[in-house]
């Protein structure tokens, strides 16, 4: 590997405590708060600081660690490479990463209009709103027609997730699409969470999930096929099937289901990803917030602070579905928030699959789910634990991937048995898997029922490092590296920031670049280094890779990122308004070459959105988003934040596809 000299404008990195208080989006129906409560004291973080609480982390060390991988990269020569980039599932790679090649759009200027805006020469359009139908016959679901039974049959709300499937046969393809979270208030004309009703609630339900829906493609232009076979929604009451270690067992069996084999629904779904094999994994992330009354359980029943660790509502929930429902009650059903907080798999192509939840793969707020295969041929998942001071983990198959098409069922059982290990993340750049083995070190006296139930709990007992919200994680196909998302953390102290969290109020984010040992994902060591850290590029602990601050645009809580065909890393952001007071936004950036570290806007949000879910098609003609909750801080029809798309009230979470006018590359 060879560097290059750091850049002789490079200035000593100084951190400065940002006085100015995070300002949270009112997102108290995607997580309750989660992500600005304060740190449980049962947290490693704390002591596993103290022996570095007066180092920095400088500018210097930081491009001397990004510099040394600016180097020519080729499609990765290992499993992975033809696992994923050969997959008919997913998008095609290009047979070669062109080192240096800039992207070729110009940045727009952020903004906080009410609209969705582009870079010239693309177009954006919208593919399906809430409440579009899905199926032949089907009405359109407005705020006042809205049942319960017409939302399992047209688009969920606040979409999430997009995992764009090849179909053959067809110039289009397949789209698994989460809903992650409702809101009420924008769902019906009168809304509490005191006074909802059952059947406002049982419609909430039902407008969770996710929905698979067949995109057809005519030139340029994309539509979504009601017609097809394919279409399916997927719901907060679809029965689901647990697999894997925590199947039958005691942990996870109600009164509804006494032999803890089969859940009703899934909730929360952030994000996910694609398997080699050709189905999604759907995380669920902010599981927490549905079930309340944690206080009411006795205190020496250790679920008590298992739910405390996950932020389970000790008392009354803001939504109120446990006075309506007793599974969500956690002093009538204790064991039912067990069942929740899975990585969920499905196969698009067969409407009739039942949902499994890979209780393997550990029990946390699942924000990604990054398949690769190891140089063994093990199947590898990286998933990150969206809160703050919370852990980086991977998921090791105990057995062999084999990419025959008649092997599909045979490598979706491959995600319910193997290791699950933990990331410690050292000051010098280098790092550890830690496996959360039962009856072996810190947990020793721990079950693996145990383990897979209170995930967080063993990453503290080995001493994880806490990270500043490990949102989305990737593997970028053109370089074999793997790309830690963290959003913010604005918790932080300047006592507690150490080499992979550097900034003490870390409002605005950063990203981790992250190489396993000798490329090989399955490895047990790896090396980090900061790739970027976000903000005002005129704050000067910011940093991009080295890059000159100059020429990059302002970015904040970046979340979700994708790649193109040349393995340029695309961010989309969740709460950008927040650190620069500027939309949410979709931005490019190349990871090599001479612009690598050149960050530029590509498209920005509605105002009060996020937007989630950056996508590519087959041929990455297509670059697919969700725009979710816009107009969150609106007060009602009278004061509306947001009346995109349609123009009057209610806002409305959307799917959207920008293409290239004319046609061709995204980015070329």
């Amino acid at each position: 590997m060879t560097t290059t000299p750091e850049r002789p404008d490079a200035q000593p990195l100084q951190f400065v405590e940002d006085r100015n208080a995070l300002i949270p989006n009112k997102c108290i129906w995607k997580c309750a708060g989660a992500c600005y409560h304060e740190a449980p004291n049962e947290r490693s973080g704390r002591d596993s600081m103290a022996d570095i609480i007066n180092r920095r982390f400088s500018r210097r060390q930081m491009i001397k660690g990004a510099v040394a991988a600016t180097v020519p990269l080729v499609i990765a020569g290992t499993p992975v490479g033809s696992a994923l980039l050969g997959s008919s599932a997913g998008p095609k790679r290009a047979e070669a990463f062109v080192a240096g090649r800039s992207l070729g759009f110009f940045g727009i200027p952020l903004h906080t209009a009410d609209s969705v805006q582009v870079a010239s020469g693309y177009t954006s359009s919208v593919l399906l709103r809430w409440g579009d139908p899905l199926f032949p016959n089907t009405p359109r679901m407005t705020i006042d027609n809205a049942t319960a039974e017409l939302q399992a049959k047209t688009f969920g709300y606040n979409c999430d997730l997009n995992v764009f499937f090849a179909l053959e046969g067809s110039t289009g393809g397949l789209m698994a699409i989460n809903h992650e979270y409702t809101e009420g208030a924008r769902m019906f004309r009168t809304y509490t969470g005191a006074t909802a009703t059952k059947a406002q609630v049982d419609l909430e339900l039902a407008a969770h999930g996710m929905t698979i829906v067949e995109l057809a493609r005519t030139g340029n232009a994309w539509s979504a096929n009601i017609n097809s076979r394919y279409n399916r929604r997927i719901t907060g009451t679809t029965p689901m099937e647990l697999t894997g270690p925590l199947r039958g067992d005691a942990l996870v069996k109600t009164s509804a289901d006494p032999l803890g084999t089969t859940v009703l629904g899934t909730l929360n779904n952030c994000a996910g990803g694609r398997t080699p094999w050709g189905t999604v994994l759907t995380a669920e992330e902010n599981f927490n917030q549905y079930f309340g009354n944690n206080d009411n359980l006795p205190d020496s029943n250790p679920q008590k602070a298992v739910n405390k660790r996950y932020g389970v509502t000790p008392k009354t929930t803001e939504r109120q579905w446990e006075r309506l429902i007793d599974r969500f009650d956690a002093a009538k059903e204790p064991n039912e928030v067990n069942r929740f907080g899975f990585l969920v798999e499905i196969d698009p192509y067969d409407p009739t699959f039942v949902p499994k939840k890979r209780t393997a793969l550990g029990r946390f707020k699942h924000e990604a789910a990054s398949v690769g295969i190891a140089r063994s041929g093990q199947v590898v998942v990286y998933s990150g634990d969206d809160e703050r001071f919370d852990y980086l983990y991977k998921f090791v198959s105990k057995g062999i991937y084999n990419p025959a098409a008649s092997a599909k069922a045979a490598n979706m059982a491959l995600l319910d048995e193997g290791t699950l290990y933990v990331a410690r993340l050292s000051d010098d750049g280098t790092g550890t898997w830690i496996p959360l083995e039962a009856g072996k070190g810190a947990l020793a006296t721990w079950t693996q029922a145990q383990i897979l139930t209170n995930t967080r709990g063993a990453g503290d007992a080995v001493k994880a490092t806490p990270m500043d919200r490990p949102e989305d994680v990737e593997i970028n196909p053109a370089n074999n590296r793997v790309y830690m998302v963290c959003t913010n953390n604005t918790n932080r102290t300047v006592a507690q920031i150490d080499g992979p969290n550097p900034r003490p109020s870390n409002a605005a984010g950063h990203i981790i670049e992250m190489d396993e040992w000798n490329g090989d994902l399955g490895s047990t060591r790896f090396t980090w280094s900061i790739f970027m850290i976000c903000g005002d590029p005129t704050d000067g602990n910011t940093y991009f890779a080295g890059f000159s601050k100059a020429d990059v645009s302002a970015i904040g809580a970046p979340d979700n990122i994708a790649f193109d065909a040349l393995g340029n890393m695309w961010i989309a952001t969740d709460g950008q308004f927040n650190p620069i007071k500027k939309n949410d936004s979709i931005f490019a950036v190349p990871v090599a070459g001479p612009d690598r570290g050149k960050l530029q806007a590509f498209m920005n949000c509605p105002s009060g959105a996020e937007v989630c879910g950056p996508e590519f098609s087959t041929d990455y003609q297509a670059l697919f988003a969700n725009i979710q909750h816009p107009g969150e801080g609106g007060k009602g029809p009278n004061e509306p934040q947001s009346v995109w798309p349609d123009g009057t009230w209610p806002a409305l979470p959307s799917l959207i596809v920008i293409t290239k006018n004319g046609g061709g590359r995204i980015g070329s």
